[in-house]
């Protein structure tokens, strides 16, 4: 199979789209299919090493087209792709079967466009809360979220189908008039993100004093809202710790003077970080999945997260972690005083998490992507689907999820506030 992926965002980026779209592309190249990146270029002079899937004779290095961009007004480490005829002569001339679209917005609109005028069938993948995001920034004072809404209907109403992170982003983009709204989580490298990391030295001279280390692992934005770790971060017993770098970064070491910052963490080191974590702590509420919730856990780490958005299909609540209400900095304060108070507590939730992400493996959602490819594909050509593919099974037997056939974690439908 020949494949497309535009994204607005890949690797030297990063974040949780251009990590998905690397995994994605790798899985189909061991896989023995053909994909080809278009993602706008990075800032000038960045580094962009090539992406080489396999070992010996069967390597492959991955395509990818960088086309020309400018940076986000006041956000210049997103980048913008400019107009121009390159986009549509790069998916023409690899001559796709399907064209697959992450978190499209304007690379992907124009990739959208372009598959359309091919006769080439598209699968949109939503991955950003775009609306929550310009409600978040006041963008047009409301307007800039009703704005945002309409170019996401707009652009996934066109897609063959469209295919949501979680039961909660599945329900936003129904709710909001997308139609053709399938499930597709993401995979968690189990291996890396483990226990075994946990590094006790690492955690002595993060915590000398033998505090319980409370980590955050994200972009410093201000959508991510880690400002609401002031309050734990104040708690006499516990040291929070902040890994990643973002334009709040500032702001957030003034606001919270006692919190270690190690910048942004990668690879074996990032998993060695999260392992010797005693608490992870994501606060941002306008999450469509949150992988670092998943690599926190695949760590054996306990969990606390907002009820709202991807958190509520992964953490179990009083099982795996606990969820607060969102943008509640004295409900985070409550949970982490929880969770360091009873080691015996922590290591029970960070077991059963363990134990809930060991199968949701890259392989697993590569395949199951795979089985989106198909349907769509059959769809478009009228044939079964393991004639695409050479699936096995008759007619939809194993057929991927819809959107309302998910379910959360289990114990997730509760948001109460912990007792003080």
């Amino acid at each position: 199979m020949r494949v497309v992926i535009v994204t607005e965002s890949f690797p030297p980026e990063v974040n949780g789209v251009a990590h998905s779209v690397l995994r994605t592309a790798e899985h189909l190249v061991r896989r023995g299919h053909q994909p080809l990146v278009i993602t706008p270029a990075p800032a000038r002079g960045a580094e962009c090493p090539p992406h080489v899937f396999g070992g010996g004779t069967g390597a492959a290095e991955l395509p990818v087209v960088r086309v020309p961009s400018v940076p986000l007004p006041g956000y210049p480490q997103v980048r913008i792709a400019l107009p121009g005829r390159r986009l549509t002569a790069a998916i023409a001339g690899h001559r796709p079967d399907i064209v697959h679209l992450a978190s499209p917005f304007v690379l992907g609109a124009r990739g959208m466009q372009a598959a359309a005028r091919l006769g080439v069938p598209a699968v949109a993948v939503y991955q950003t809360d775009l609306a929550g995001y310009a409600h978040a920034y006041r963008a047009g004072r409301g307007l800039g979220e009703a704005a945002a809404w309409h170019r996401i209907r707009t652009v996934h109403r066109a897609a063959a189908r469209t295919l949501a992170p979680s039961t909660p982003a599945a329900q936003d983009l129904t709710a909001h008039g997308v139609p053709r709204v399938r499930l597709w989580p993401r995979g968690v490298d189990s291996v890396r993100f483990h226990p075994r990391h946990r590094d006790e030295t690492l955690h002595r001279a993060l915590a000398p004093g033998g505090e319980v280390l409370v980590g955050y692992v994200g972009r410093l934005a201000p959508e991510k809202r880690v400002d609401l770790l002031a309050s734990a971060s104040a708690l006499p017993g516990v040291r929070v710790v902040v890994i990643g770098d973002g334009p709040s970064a500032p702001g957030l070491k003034a606001a919270m003077p006692g919190a270690v910052f190690l910048g942004r963490r990668t690879g074996e080191e990032l998993a060695r970080c999260f392992a010797t974590l005693d608490v992870f702590v994501h606060t941002g509420p306008l999450e469509t999945f949150c992988q670092t919730i998943q690599e926190a856990m695949a760590s054996g780490v306990p969990v606390i997260g907002p009820a709202a958005g991807g958190p509520l299909d992964l953490v179990g609540h009083r099982r795996t972690g606990l969820l607060v209400p969102p943008r509640d900095g004295a409900a985070v304060a409550r949970a982490v005083t929880t969770l360091a108070g009873d080691a015996e507590l922590r290591a029970a939730y960070g077991r059963a998490g363990r134990a809930d992400v060991t199968a949701r493996t890259w392989e697993a959602v590569g395949d199951l992507l795979l089985r989106h490819y198909a349907e769509v594909l059959a769809e478009h050509r009228g044939t079964a689907v393991a004639e695409v593919t050479g699936a096995t099974g008759p007619g939809r037997e194993g057929a991927a999820p819809t959107a309302d056939q998910a379910r959360p974690a289990e114990g997730t439908p509760v948001a109460e506030e912990l007792p003080a």
